[in-house]
């Protein structure tokens, strides 16, 4: 069964950090694209970061880069994604997805679109507040 299981949210003050990971279960990242997305209240879900399934590419949304990076770890089929100097408007469920990644021209990272993902995880809450 295929599954995709997210841990590590919680509550942390500006500033501060906090480690997701995503579990995949049932399937393998080698030929899966793995996704951060994430869905504030009254917001749509927006993708966050991603990782190809070769792990050589990755891509984040401009309002993260340079505070969190992407990245996995093949032996344990897990993906993490590390957030740094967190802000208010970090606050969200953040969920993980997989996508078929098997070398097309538009790869599931190169545009982070939530329809091209197939499997999510069930979401972690992140909050950021003081």
């Amino acid at each position: 069964q295929l599954q995709l299981v997210e841990s590590g949210g919680g509550l942390v003050q500006p500033g501060g950090s906090l480690r997701l990971s995503c579990a995949a279960f049932g399937f393998t990242l080698d030929y899966n694209a793995i996704g951060w997305f994430r869905q504030a209240p009254g917001k749509e879900r927006e993708g966050v970061s991603c990782i190809s399934s070769s792990g050589g590419s990755t891509n984040y949304v401009d309002s993260v880069k340079g505070r969190f990076t992407i990245s996995r770890d093949i032996a344990k089929n897990t993906v993490y994604l590390q957030m740094n100097s967190l802000k208010p408007e970090d606050t969200a469920v953040y969920y993980c997805a997989a996508a078929m990644d098997l070398g097309s021209v538009q790869p599931p990272c190169a545009r982070m679109w939530k329809s091209e993902f197939d499997y999510w995880g069930q979401g972690t809450q992140v909050t950021v507040s003081s």
